[in-house]
């Protein structure tokens, strides 16, 4: 049997999550030393565009949820 493309391999997986929190978590650590000029405040604070984001992406995905409240059909609407 053929080998697993490796993004699917667990230890590769792994390798990749801890990658990308690395590179978030150092892009936030970054305006510890590169200061922001928020123009509205708010966007000056620390870490602003990564809680925002987060925050805007669980929004999202609650209002997905939501709408598939109003969408869903039953597992026999194409049946007759």
């Amino acid at each position: 049997m053929a080998e697993k493309p490796w993004l699917t391999r667990p230890e590769n997986v792994r390798l990749l999550w801890r990658g990308f929190i690395a590179v978030l978590a150092v892009t936030v650590l970054l305006q510890l030393a590169i200061p922001i000029h928020g123009h509205f405040g708010i966007d000056g604070t620390f870490g602003f565009f990564a809680w925002y984001g987060f925050v805007a992406c669980a929004v999202m995905i609650l209002g997905s949820k939501l709408v598939g409240v109003f969408l869903k059909r039953k597992d026999t609407y194409y049946d007759e």
